[in-house]
């Protein structure tokens, strides 16, 4: 009988730090835990759809809190009945639903879809607080949203290296390693420039 994890963040892990709840699954006894940086509202959750279709009976899942596995209750009812059909034990946080009996604790279960309930409204209430200050915000005439980043703004360590880049002496990796900026952030610094230049 194996023990997963399902650890999840809404944000990448430049905002969020996802380790904390991989640890605390790993202290639980999770041999293997399942990670990703995804929306609690987000229809499709790969690593989570991934878990639920390798479970088996008198396995066990665990999670943090009730919202890492769904800010929406439709969704988190998929999970459950996935669990109920696979008979494993869903453990979240302090309560543990074990559907390989044959009569599940109601209180327990109650408290799971309680909780539930409770991730949806936080995160609604959330949405309607950031709608609200961008409406207020565009009322005052404040531009929203990340400022357009223009070649001025890469970087001199990217600049200098990127004629480098274009001659082919040298490659993303490389000029990932030597200024300390991601594949995905340089990528974006040579848009800036090539832009720049047409």
């Amino acid at each position: 009988m194996a023990f997963y994890g399902y650890a999840r963040c809404s944000t990448g892990e430049t905002r969020q730090d996802i380790e904390r709840q991989i640890r605390e699954l790993k202290e639980q006894g999770a041999t293997e835990v399942f990670s990703e940086y995804i929306g609690g509202a987000k229809g499709s959750k790969p690593e989570l759809e991934k878990l639920l279709e390798i479970i088996k009976a008198g396995d066990t899942v665990a999670v943090t809190e009730v919202s890492r596995l769904a800010r929406d209750v439709h969704q988190l009812c998929h999970v459950l009945e996935k669990a109920r059909e696979r008979r494993v034990r869903l453990r979240c946080g302090t309560i543990t639903l074990n559907f390989d009996l044959e009569d599940i604790e109601p209180m327990a279960l109650a408290m799971v879809q309680i909780m539930g309930v409770f991730a949806q409204l936080e995160r609604g209430v959330t949405v309607a607080r950031i709608n609200s200050g961008i409406r207020n915000a565009k009322s005052k005439g404040k531009k929203i949203g990340r400022p357009r980043i223009c070649p001025s703004s890469v970087p001199v360590a990217v600049k200098k290296l990127i004629p480098s880049y274009t001659e082919g002496k040298l490659s993303i990796a490389a000029i990932g390693r030597a200024t300390g900026y991601s594949r995905q952030t340089i990528y974006k610094y040579l848009r800036i420039m090539q832009q720049d230049k047409v």
